[in-house]
Formats: C-alpha cells, structure tokens, sequence
C-alpha cells in the first residue's frame, strides 16, 4: 500500500512494509524507512 504523511509531505510517498501492534514501518522515497506509531499518525492512503 502506498501512503502519504500529511504531517511530513516532504518525505514524498511511501510503502507500507508492516504493521505490527500498531508500529507501522513505512519506506518513504524521501525520507528512507521509518517506524511510526499508528495510534499517533494518520497515514493518508495514495490512490493511483
């Protein structure tokens, strides 16, 4: 799944790689692999 962090646009799209527990590790083009908590980040999904 692909998404945007409307709290970070500059880190571009990025793919969701899990969820786990809440912990959702996401590969944004700009900004590399980073671990977000679910329940603090509203992750925007990206319709193509």
């Amino acid at each position: 799944m692909l998404v945007t962090n409307p709290d970070a646009p500059d880190w571009g799209t990025g793919q969701v790689q899990s969820n786990i527990n809440g912990r959702i590790t996401v590969n944004f083009r700009e900004a590399g692999k980073v671990v977000l908590d679910g329940g603090r980040v509203m992750l925007i999904p990206v319709v193509e």
